[in-house]
């Protein structure tokens, strides 16, 4: 399967488009316009139907999730999009948004929304977004996850840590000094996530997955949606460090908290969700290395420069927390 997802063309994409399409509202075609979206993770491309309307066909990386995590994010989805939050849910035919290709891969479309990428939010839009947030959170507290990840620091370090250095992509020289900083933050963030209440939310709320529409946000990709504390919504929008990231930070929580409380004190763990995102994200690129998209997207991976700052960034992060 994994070689019938390298190997798709625009041709094919388009035929099984169609047949869904055709099922959904009979009759209606494809013009024969595709164009591949960019994303690195699921093969990702825009459809051009008659009448003027686009459909995004969104063809799952095989082996990544299992049928039953699929449609357990498009049911948290529908769930959103009944609470009237602006997300992206997929489209349903008969019943079904999880369609199978002939060659078993997995694949659903979705509307196409226009907006705006923004780069940087001014006071009013971290607000606005900090509102929808608690929103999706209220939703996701009520919604348990039975087949998606929980984020922890056996599944965000122990396990990519282990696939990394058993990958062959890490010098041997590294291994002792990787697993070491790894290991540091494994334990550390074992003990700051422990006690912390979970719910189902996005995952991977970065602004890369938000479009706006003048003053609104749409929400998109739940691709990565998973069990975690609440702060993980929240660190993901404003990433940085400092005086003017914690700024940013309370305009977020302020509209946030106009929807639902918010314990401070689990910002304290932001460092060490960052050291196991970068654990993770190593270990994500490493096992999809036989993509040929990836070593062009990642020219540096596996060469000592790209493993002294990771081990580097890693050791400044148990640093800042020792400082408290």
């Amino acid at each position: 399967m994994t070689e019938n997802f390298f190997r798709l063309d625009p041709g094919s994409i388009i035929d099984v488009v169609e047949a869904v399409v055709d099922k959904g509202e009979p009759g209606l075609r494809a013009t024969g316009r595709a164009l591949a979206l960019n994303s690195l993770e699921n093969r990702v491309y825009d459809i051009e139907l008659e009448e003027g309307e686009n459909v995004v066909a969104k063809f799952y990386r095989p082996g990544r999730w299992t049928r039953e995590q699929i449609r357990e994010e498009h049911a948290f989805l529908f769930a959103l999009e009944d609470a009237e939050i602006p997300v992206v849910a997929p489209w349903q035919v008969e019943g079904e948004s999880l369609f199978p290709t002939k060659d078993g891969l997995w694949f659903a479309l979705f509307p196409k929304i226009r907006g705006r990428l923004r780069d940087e939010l001014d006071k009013d839009r971290l607000k606005t977004l900090g509102r929808y947030i608690g929103r999706i959170h209220n939703v996701g507290e009520h919604f348990p996850f039975r087949h998606r990840l929980r984020l922890s620091a056996e599944e965000w370090g122990t396990k990519p840590m282990e696939y990394v250095l058993q990958s062959g992509m890490l010098d041997p020289l590294y291994h002792a000094r990787y697993r070491m900083v790894c290991e540091s933050v494994v334990k550390a963030a074992a003990t700051a996530l422990r006690d912390q209440p979970t719910i189902a939310l996005h995952g991977d709320c970065h602004l890369g997955n938000t479009l706006w529409q003048l003053d609104s946000p749409f929400f998109l990709d739940f691709d990565d949606s998973m069990t975690a504390p609440a702060v993980q919504d929240i660190w993901m929008v404003v990433r940085g460090r400092g005086p003017e990231a914690d700024a940013d930070r309370n305009l977020l929580l302020e509209g946030y908290e106009a929807f639902r409380p918010f314990d401070r004190s689990s910002l304290g763990s932001i460092e060490l969700l960052r050291a196991l995102r970068m654990i993770h994200y190593s270990a994500w690129i490493a096992k999809r290395w036989e993509d040929p998209s990836f070593p062009k997207a990642f020219p540096l991976f596996a060469t000592p420069r790209y493993w002294e700052e990771e081990i580097q960034a890693l050791q400044e992060i148990l640093a800042l927390m020792e400082e408290g």
